[in-house]
């Protein structure tokens, strides 16, 4: 056929309706297919690599890598490089097998931490698809997806809560592994002995002797020494509601400790005690028993031995690392901290309150904290007389009792801050204020009254603060406002709740303060209205106890000093000159230095609770006086008379800060001699070598030290009142003179932990109001 021949060819046309599928369509198809047929790919892959690298792992077995042969101790230092201690976990730790733990404390651990663990494969896809949408819904990382299994891993492998994808796909895929291999009862068992639960207690049965080896339902009972033996494991003793605290502690060891946060401990555990009825393992009946039971009582919480010069500062530096680096490394993973304590001074702190306070463990005791104003770092930490396994409760950073008259400086504050200057005069007399006001008049008064209720007609704000008038006080923090002085404290480094009811004007908390949080207060005054925190710092911006951290591969993760300005320069330095008054002519002229000290004294109802607060201008010291375990009226303790914030406490102050002073200037003229600079001027303070001399009322000091609340100058006036000294003697060196028809003592409170709820008072009490007419009011 020519090509003439050939028949012309011309395309169809389309049908009418017919659809013409677009190129790029087709691509994007197919994209969206191969996308997460790839991913698949990728994520078999690395889960088939992680079951690889899993066979070729040793077994993870705990008896030899748990008791100190796969994991060196970390260690602390003070400032200046001196060793404090170690933290061991070897030595803390007790072993047992699954049928000695009770069967309670595994179905709380299962309730509350993987309630699939039973059925699942190591990894509960469930719950991660949950933890996933939940973290999706709140906005940021609210639930955990991990199961036990892989909690036990990734304890096992020392990993940190910031973990790449790549560690967590291995952790899932060991933990996948670790089901095929081991029954659920040896990966439950394993578990359990090696997690931590605060209080230096690694694994359960540790746990179980430190929160409830005091109990008397574990107690000896005739011929048998009591739980905690090998006969007689207290883990396989624990009943419901003690199996329930412990799983409870397990998510935050320090967040849910229920000798420094019960609150929060005791919801945590009623919460394990809900999942542990919904599912069945416990019945209702046993649910409202347990949930009755109150926690175990901080004098009969024993962690174990710690191996420090300093052991209460350890303890709150361990429950730092802990939450930093995770315990199994904080423990065991060679850590070389150095710490900001300073021996030296933690030495003076210690023999001050030794010396005041004597070794009676019967007796009021004294808790002491010193801040270093430039950084906000920890220089000292003191909880008493006590051996710390006598006492391990921390009264430095656990302990929260009413401030008293030591909260006035805070709405000193405040009242500056809105213009009120410390020349403004003020009514100095007793006063009913109205709480809750109905229309038929005050349903709810709050009665201020001075101390032994004497007025001056009129005071200055300055001279009020001086002498600590009750009345003027009250007046001018409910006149700025209850609420913002309650804010400024926060602020200021009060990191308790602080109650906004009229009470407060007098230190009159719903909550009580640490002398730690006191201490880091009042730096902000020190430092010229400048909050002081760091990287390194305590939770909710505290005060800092770590300079730096070096791991097991040198790693050196140092503290970053940080600092927020919450009082105005002039506000602070005006603040601060007034409370100088408090130590030059006020009431607590003992704790008289030779030099600027500024502070204020505070004195609960009934002498339960006296402190004195001050600082120069290199340290913050808080002191606080009281008996630990309950509020006991301390109206004759001092030399036959009443402890109150002038006494004990400015004494324990004085004899700490004098020689820390002199300490701190003979290192500053070292330093200056040895970089060929001059000498700053002469040396103040009291030579350290001699820090526990004799010396008690300082040079120059021409009058008593006037009553808290009283009144020792003319209204309007600065002057002290002039009447004889007097010397006082320390406790340890000299023998009390017999106090005849001591004060009734008023009932205890459970838990010192919890703050004392004093009768009401001039300070109002607790709740708001005080009774009508008003009770003995304190010295503050």
């Amino acid at each position: 056929m020519s090509d003439a021949d050939r028949p012309t060819l011309s395309p169809v046309p389309d049908a009418p309706n017919a659809v013409r599928v677009k190129p790029r369509l087709k691509r994007l198809r197919l994209l969206a297919l191969l996308v997460p047929l790839g991913g698949l790919a990728v994520v078999s892959t690395v889960f088939g690599m992680m079951m690889a690298v899993a066979s070729d792992l040793p077994a993870l077995e705990n008896e030899p890598q748990y008791r100190g042969q796969g994991g060196k101790n970390s260690t602390l230092y003070d400032s200046r490089g001196r060793p404090i201690g170690r933290l061991a976990s070897d030595t803390n730790r007790i072993f047992v097998q699954y049928p000695e733990i009770s069967g309670y404390m595994r179905s709380a651990i299962i309730a509350v931490e993987d309630e699939r663990f039973l059925t699942n494969s190591g990894v509960d896809l469930r719950g991660i698809a949950r933890a996933f949408t939940e973290d999706i819904l709140k906005g940021g990382a609210v639930q955990g997806g991990s199961t036990i299994t892989q909690q036990f891993v990734k304890n096992a492998l020392q990993a940190q809560d910031k973990r790449t994808v790549f560690q967590k796909l291995r952790e899932s895929a060991l933990a996948y592994h670790l089901t095929r291999k081991w029954s659920k009862q040896k990966i439950l068992t394993e578990y359990l002995n090696s997690i931590y639960f605060g209080n230096g207690a690694y694994g359960i049965e540790a746990a179980a002797e430190t929160y409830f080896g005091q109990d008397i339902n574990h107690a000896p009972n005739g011929d048998s020494p009591g739980c905690g033996t090998e006969k007689r494991p207290c883990a396989k003793e624990l009943q419901v509601h003690e199996a329930a605290l412990l799983a409870a502690i397990v998510a935050s060891p320090a967040g849910y400790d229920p000798v420094a946060h019960p609150r929060a401990a005791l919801a945590r555990r009623n919460l394990v005690l809900q999942k542990m009825r919904d599912q069945k393992a416990i019945t209702p009946g046993q649910y409202a028993k347990a949930l009755a039971e109150p926690l175990p009582p901080p004098e009969a919480v024993r962690p174990p031995q710690l191996d420090s010069k300093a052991p209460y500062f350890t303890t709150w530096v361990r429950n730092q690392l802990v939450e930093q680096y995770g315990a199994r490394k904080a423990f065991e993973g060679g850590l070389k901290v150095r710490t900001t304590l300073d021996l030296d001074m933690q030495k003076y702190a210690q023999n001050a309150v030794d010396r005041w306070m004597g070794n009676d463990p019967n007796g009021p005791t004294a808790a002491l904290v010193a801040i270093d104003n430039d950084t906000g770092e920890v220089r000292a930490m003191v909880s008493g007389s006590q051996d710390y396994g006598t006492r391990p409760f921390n009264l430095a950073t656990q302990g929260q009792r009413q401030p008293g008259s030591s909260f006035k400086p805070f709405i000193l504050a405040q009242a500056l801050r809105e213009g009120i200057g410390p020349g403004s005069v003020w009514a100095s007399k007793k006063q009913t204020f109205c709480v809750v006001r109905t229309k038929k008049g005050c349903k709810e008064p709050f009665p201020v009254n001075n101390f032994q209720d004497t007025y001056t007609g009129q005071r200055t704000l300055a001279n009020a603060l001086t002498y600590s008038d009750n009345s003027v006080f009250a007046t001018v923090g409910i006149h700025v406002g209850t609420r913002k002085v309650a804010t400024l404290a926060r602020q200021m480094g009060i990191r308790t709740p602080v109650s906004h009811n009229l009470a407060m004007t007098l230190g009159g908390l719903k909550e009580g303060v640490t002398p730690l949080d006191m201490a880091h207060a009042y730096e902000t005054f020190a430092t010229g209205g400048l909050r002081m925190h760091g990287s390194l710092g305590a939770a909710d911006q505290g005060p800092v106890g770590i300079r730096w951290i070096v791991d097991s591969k040198g790693k050196k993760t140092t503290n970053e000093r940080l600092r927020r300005r919450v009082l105005s320069k002039a506000v602070a330095q005006t603040a601060s000159q007034v409370m100088s008054t408090v130590v030059s002519q006020g009431t607590a002229k003992r704790a008289q230095i030779g030099q600027f000290a500024a502070g204020k004294t505070g004195t609960t109802e009934n002498y339960g609770d006296a402190w004195f607060v001050g600082f120069t201008d290199k340290l913050t010291v808080a002191v606080w006086v009281g008996y630990p375990d309950k509020l006991v009226s301390m109206k004759t303790n001092f030399e036959g008379g009443p402890v109150e914030g002038g006494t004990f406490p400015a004494l324990i102050w004085h004899d700490f800060m004098a020689p820390s002073v002199a300490l701190l200037a003979q290192r500053s003229a070292k330093e200056r001699a040895d970089k060929g600079l001059a000498p700053v001027g002469p040396t103040t303070g009291t030579d350290p070598a001699g820090a526990t001399g004799t010396a008690t009322v300082p040079p120059g000091t021409t009058g008593t030290v006037p009553p808290e609340g009283a009144t020792g100058a003319p209204a309007g006036g600065t002057g002290a009142p002039q009447t004889s000294a007097t010397q006082t003697t320390p406790k340890a060196l000299a023998t009390p003179a017999p106090t005849p028809n001591p004060a009734p003592t008023p009932t205890p409170t459970p838990t010192p932990t919890s703050t004392p709820t004093p009768a009401p008072t001039n300070e109002g009490g607790t709740g708001g109001a005080a009774p009508s007419g008003g009770a003995a009011p304190p010295a503050p």
